[in-house]
């Protein structure tokens, strides 16, 4: 398809006011000014935009998409399992419902790609994959099995085993499940790698250690669950530990620690930002936290947090932030670019650059405004929604 006559809002070093955009295949083929183009190829579609705005489709950095059943109690619920608080080996790919319909309605509201996976029940809960939002089956619409190892600090795991009369009751708990995890990993990737060096024999088989190694070897980030400062802190503190590549997901507190996560240069996907304050270590939850962290210099995403904010909602979530502080340029970022970025995702999706997907978003007004919703989206180069 060719794409002429839009303002592109590339997420990259530069925009086009009166641009075209090009898809071949899958792919972004190429883009540029009007007066750059030579004209169509043959047999090529061509849509006019007649000046409407064309962003990357929206990434959602932290979801729970597909993991819990649209409208379903029990029999749809599939993000935590409440049996072990540390299940790094269980994987978000087994349990995400593709049919879901809050599928259909992401790509209503623009967001083409979702990180999710796993709740925060366990201490340490699973795989985080990334997915496109249009999928016949989830082995097709995979960007990555794992991107993530999701883990949870604060209230969640305590109150969740407290009721089971089990640990973690208490932070202290929380943390040396984790501690106890990660060591007993690190000591298997250390036979691993002398078994590997010396021909010696592997050791025996434990899928929760192996499930590990690519964290201890730094090919993929820890993305802690953690609202209140000290959980932060807490997060940190493990994290060097190991060392661990840290992510915080939430960090309702950032903004009370700004200064010291801009410092570390700790990647926060703060959100969700539309939803009340439903335990005390929402306390201090504020939608001015995006633009704080960011204006101070932490590398920031929002994410919906899906089902608490519905996905669709991604974009005005970023319009909230906007009107709470956040510069715009960086609250569009914060589910583009910014978020495919720390989700290790930014090879495929979150800008509009040659060789990426293509995945589309074309607006006629403003994608942060409650009044405007998408006049067209694109998934991998095919048109998906369309009004």
């Amino acid at each position: 398809m060719l794409f002429i006559s839009a303002h592109l809002h590339t997420m990259e070093a530069r925009d086009y006011p009166c641009g075209y955009l090009r898809t071949r295949g899958t792919k972004i083929h190429s883009l540029g000014d009007m007066g750059e183009l030579d004209g169509p190829l043959p047999g090529e579609q061509v849509i006019d935009l007649q000046g409407a705005h064309m962003y990357p489709g929206f990434v959602d950095a932290h979801s729970h998409l597909g993991m819990w059943g649209n409208g379903l109690g029990f029999e749809g619920a599939d993000g935590n399992e409440e049996s072990d608080p540390a299940t790094p080996h269980l994987r978000a790919i087994d349990a995400v419902n593709h049919a879901d319909y809050c599928f259909a309605e992401a790509l209503a509201g623009g967001v083409t790609t979702a990180v999710t996976g796993p709740g925060s029940a366990n201490a340490i809960g699973g795989q985080l994959c990334a997915v496109k939002t249009r999928l016949s089956r989830i082995d097709t619409g995979m960007l990555s099995p794992c991107v993530a190892i999701k883990f949870a600090l604060g209230e969640n795991p305590k109150t969740v085993y407290n009721d089971k009369d089990m640990a973690p009751i208490t932070r202290m708990a929380t943390a040396a499940i984790i501690r106890e995890q990660l060591f007993r990993a690190k000591r298997y990737m250390e036979d691993v790698d002398r078994a590997g060096r010396e021909g010696e024999e592997l050791p025996e088989y434990d899928i929760k250690c192996e499930a590990l190694l690519p964290l201890l070897r730094r090919q993929m980030p820890a993305h802690f669950h953690a609202h209140r400062a000290d959980d932060i802190f807490t997060a940190l503190r493990l994290c060097r530990e190991f060392g661990l590549r840290c992510v915080i997901v939430h960090g309702t507190e950032g903004h009370l620690i700004a200064d010291i996560l801009a410092a570390e240069q700790v990647p926060v996907i703060t959100g969700p930002i539309l939803c009340d304050r439903s335990k005390p270590e929402l306390v201090n939850l504020t939608p001015k936290n995006p633009g704080i962290l960011a204006a101070a210099g932490v590398p920031c995403a929002l994410c919906t947090d899906h089902p608490v904010t519905p996905i669709q909602y991604l974009p005005l979530t970023a319009g909230l932030a906007v009107r709470e502080g956040m510069d715009r340029q960086q609250a569009l970022r914060a589910i583009t670019i910014g978020a495919a970025s720390i989700c290790g995702i930014a090879d495929r999706v979150g800008s509009l650059a040659p060789g990426k997907d293509a995945d589309l978003a074309v607006f006629d007004g403003d994608p942060l405004s409650n009044l405007c919703r998408p006049r067209l989206v694109t998934v991998d180069g095919q048109i998906v929604n369309e009004i």
